[in-house]
């Protein structure tokens, strides 16, 4: 049978933002409840190394990361579910919030931490051998890549920014670009056609990723290049390189909130400044939600922290006052 679930602080989604928030909320003895959505651990559950998350001096694996963050969200108080939320109304408080299951969840204060997926190709061999020279994140995994040919796929900022990083470890970069020109800001490209480690191949799309390997034990998955086709005259040819980077990029999931709290134009949350803080008093969104600049699980447990923070203070200040929603 549904039923109805009540929290001073609920929190939607589990990435590092969510469990960070979590954890806080927990240790200011809130009793957070957090609804943990279809995957629970965001982007790092498809990652597999991880060397930039500070505290360990060996690399560690997304998915451990996350496990061990979830457990210290429990092991201090945070109520785990899992279910999807479907449907919000902060037009009033408490704040109600449907799920999937049926069950009903009301809020005194919400944090929003359901971040944002990359835009893939979408192709069969870009899943095969996703993890496994195939990334969405220069930052995050061009580090493995130092000394090899790579190649980004894209035209915008954030292709010619991936591009331009990855530099600084590869020792060629081609981007490949469906069309003859870049829609990057007209600096970004100039950098980029000054750099001799890149080569672009305009006019061009992403057939297949090419790789060798199966997995198994001795016998590792790897890149080893992609088939490209020319959209102008149909020839086809492959580019040997060790890693593949897309970077066309990101989708916030924030679907259900659209109309109940304010968003740009690409759908990411609006915050005020210096803060976690919607136009919904007692709504806060902290994360890749919200933050298309940096993206790094470190800076979504930076917000995470500052989300739970900042939800003690306003319901010190707030609880007990039902009124309806406005502005800052």
């Amino acid at each position: 049978m549904p039923s109805t679930h009540h929290t001073k602080v609920l929190i939607i989604g589990a990435g590092p933002a969510g469990y960070t928030a979590a954890i806080y909320a927990a240790r200011a003895n809130l009793q957070p409840l957090m609804v943990q959505g279809m995957q629970p651990g965001g982007q790092l559950m498809i990652t597999t190394d991880v060397e930039n998350y500070p505290g360990f001096a060996d690399p560690i694996q997304g998915p451990w990361l996350m496990e061990q963050m979830q457990k210290q969200a429990e092991h201090v108080g945070t109520k785990m579910v899992f279910d999807l939320i479907t449907d919000v109304d902060f037009s009033q408080r408490p704040f109600v919030c449907k799920g999937d299951s049926g069950d009903t969840y009301t809020a005194d204060s919400v944090i929003i931490a359901t971040g944002a997926q990359a835009r893939w190709l979408g192709i069969s061999s870009e899943e095969i051998y996703r993890g496994f020279g195939v990334s969405a994140c220069a930052t995050c995994d061009g580090f493995f890549f130092r000394g090899k040919e790579i190649a980004v796929i894209g035209g915008g900022n954030s292709a010619v920014e991936e591009a331009l990083y990855l530099t600084n470890h590869a020792s060629k970069v081609t981007v490949i670009h469906r069309r003859d020109s870049f829609r990057a800001e007209r600096i970004m490209q100039d950098r980029l056609f000054r750099n001799p480690k890149i080569e672009v191949v305009w006019d061009s799309v992403v057939e297949e990723i090419v790789g060798e390997g199966d997995g198994s034990l001795g016998n590792p998955r790897g890149v080893t290049g992609v088939r490209v086709k020319n959209v102008k005259s149909g020839e086809e040819r492959v580019i040997p390189v060790a890693g593949v980077f897309v970077a066309i990029g990101h989708v916030p999931a924030t679907a259900v909130f659209q109309g109940k709290v304010e968003t740009d134009s690409e759908g990411y949350i609006v915050t005020a400044p210096d803060s976690t803080a919607t136009n919904v008093p007692g709504v806060f969104a902290a994360g890749d939600v919200k933050d298309k600049i940096y993206r790094q699980a470190v800076t979504a447990a930076g917000m995470g922290c500052m989300a739970a923070l900042e939800a003690e203070r306003w319901l010190a200040h707030h609880e007990g006052e039902p009124s309806p929603a406005g502005n800052w």
